[in-house]
């Protein structure tokens, strides 16, 4: 088990979803995961759960804003990074080429809170620890396990990254002749930037295919094109990503990316899924 109670500046310390339906949400992921939650009441009158691995905090479930719900906007996973001045780094943020989109705001005792976003868009969540600092347990089966970046402007966002949290950052050069960069915090790999496919290379893979495919065919190219939008990927980790996909679609998933290897030999299996709510995570086999 990969236990933490630290975590450095740079590095991705937690994550939580945003739903329209709490209770929903923590059915179908109990049932992928195993998770027990914890409910708590919120100001407004509703409630948002804890969820645990045994004794142990793996993240938060919780209600979307009423912006959000009257919108109609899809559930959400959020990422953050940890740090340990928010208020620094809203500062730096527009130096640094990206947007504020809320905060600083504290979250009582528990820490400071900031969204924000580089250049070509994926909210981004800053975390200034107070009495919690993050997940409780990193890369192993039912914890978060993994985060990547799709972005139309990989470059500019990893500039803005580094800028931002010091990173260092390995490269690595795709068949596709494009670039996985990941970002580093004192050598280790925390974070991927991965650049979006144009639109006109998925039009060209779409005419590739035929005019004459099956009505089949067709949804799973629409449900490709919901994996493949900007914004940050999360990615739990799975003993078994067999049986982790088909107790997700037994709940009630989509899946938007069927179950592939990840990049070298060494790497876990991945997938990509929709929650019945609309919020898109991955899998990663640990």
């Amino acid at each position: 088990m990969t236990g933490r109670t630290t975590f450095n500046a740079g590095e991705i310390c937690w994550t939580d979803l945003q739903t329209k339906d709490v209770q929903a949400a923590k059915a179908f992921y109990a049932a992928v995961f195993g998770w027990r939650f914890e409910d708590l009441p919120t100001p407004d009158g509703r409630s948002y759960s804890k969820a645990y691995l045994d004794d142990d905090l793996i993240t938060v479930i919780a209600p979307q804003n009423p912006q959000q719900e009257s919108s109609g906007t899809a559930a959400q996973w959020n990422i953050y990074f940890a740090v340990a001045d928010a208020g620094a780094v809203v500062d730096e943020t527009p130096h640094a080429g990206g947007t504020v989109a809320s905060g600083p705001e504290e979250v009582e005792d528990t820490g400071v809170m900031v969204f924000l976003a580089p250049p070509g868009g994926g909210t981004t969540g800053v975390w200034q620890p107070g009495t919690h600092t993050g997940t409780a347990r990193y890369n192993e089966s039912g914890a978060l396990a993994w985060a990547e970046l799709l972005t139309p402007e990989p470059q500019a966002a990893v500039a803005f990254f580094q800028q931002l949290f010091g990173h260092e950052v390995t490269e690595y050069p795709q068949d596709d002749g494009g670039t996985y960069t990941t970002l580093m915090v004192d050598g280790a790999e925390v974070a991927g930037i991965a650049p979006l496919p144009l639109e006109d290379e998925e039009d060209d893979e779409a005419a590739d295919a035929g005019a004459d495919a099956d009505a089949g065919a067709g949804a799973g190219a629409d449900t490709e094109d919901q994996a493949l939008k900007a914004g940050w990927q999360v990615y739990f980790g799975v003993g078994s990503i067999a049986e982790a996909v088909a107790a997700a679609v037994a709940a009630g998933a989509v899946v938007l990316v069927e179950p592939e290897r990840d990049g070298d030999e060494d790497a876990g299996r991945v997938a990509t899924l929709s929650d019945p709510q609309g919020g898109i995570f991955s899998l990663l086999e640990v």
